[in-house]
């Protein structure tokens, strides 16, 4: 059985939420356990709309009083599924939408790869409407390819991936709890510290939704580039990525600092 963590709290759209639901339920593999975590109070719709899904086979939604954050959250639900003994735990956001065929194509992959840690997969853009943007992101298939590609930008697609109970081991440690955001940068730079194996899938397992929220609020504002660029500085001295990774990284300080429109424009040329 395969361990899906989905976590939600307030701010998360009750439709986007009940089409992520979906997604999972409509997959063609059916040997899963979907678990909700909701991170602290939500609105009545959202509440209602939950209660009436922890009613269903195969899902459990766990309500947690405190807000606390996603790291947090992912982190409770991993100690259930580690509880239980699911040997794949799958990721998702509550306002993408997963493929029909994607836990089938990434637990496929990860049989027939016994030393695969983590399987992320392409993810094609949707806007908040849920029509295709036409554009496809394509993430780097090897682990030496995603090991090189981590000297610029993320390996994975975090709500895309599926793991191996094998990377938590290895690491020994979960996402960094004090992380409210970029917890998926970290533990991918955990994982590779200790030897993980990462690798993609070339097929679309995962319609990402951009919000206009991705550039005003997630990666806005001078503490979170400074922060960001810290924790790059770090990831380049531990991986060994020398100082183009580091010129690279001080470019991404000056864009996450600069104008929403501006990150829209570079999003769109360069991603």
């Amino acid at each position: 059985m395969i361990g899906v963590l989905l976590p939600v709290y307030k701010k998360d759209s009750v439709a986007y939420v009940q089409k992520a639901i979906e997604s999972i339920y409509d997959q063609s593999y059916t040997d899963f356990m979907l678990l909700i975590g909701v991170d602290g109070p939500v609105g009545d719709e959202l509440k209602k709309h939950l209660l009436h899904t922890a009613e269903k086979p195969n899902t459990q939604v766990v309500w947690f009083k405190e807000n606390r954050g996603l790291a947090c959250v992912l982190n409770d639900l991993l100690a259930i599924c580690f509880k239980e003994g699911y040997e794949f735990i799958a990721r998702m956001d509550a306002d993408d939408i997963s493929m029909p065929d994607r836990l089938e194509k990434q637990l496929k992959f990860l049989q027939e790869h016994p030393v695969i840690d983590v399987v992320g997969g392409s993810i094609e853009e949707i806007n908040e409407q849920g029509k295709s943007h036409g554009k496809i992101i394509v993430y780097p298939e090897s682990p030496d390819e995603c090991r090189a590609f981590f000297a610029r930008r993320n390996p994975h697609a975090h709500p895309a991936v599926m793991f191996r109970k094998s990377f938590f081991e290895k690491t020994g440690c979960k996402y960094r709890p004090e992380y409210r955001q970029n917890q998926d940068t970290m533990l991918w730079f955990d994982g590779m510290m200790a030897g993980t194996l990462h690798a993609n899938i070339k097929d679309v397992v995962l319609k990402f939704r951009m919000t206009d929220a991705m550039f005003k609020k997630r990666r806005n504002g001078w503490a979170f580039a400074k922060k960001q660029f810290i924790d790059r500085l770090a990831i380049n001295r531990g991986l060994g990525y020398g100082l183009s990774a580091d010129i690279f990284g001080f470019a991404m300080f000056c864009l996450l600092v600069s104008p929403a429109w501006l990150k829209k424009i570079a999003y769109k040329v360069f991603r």
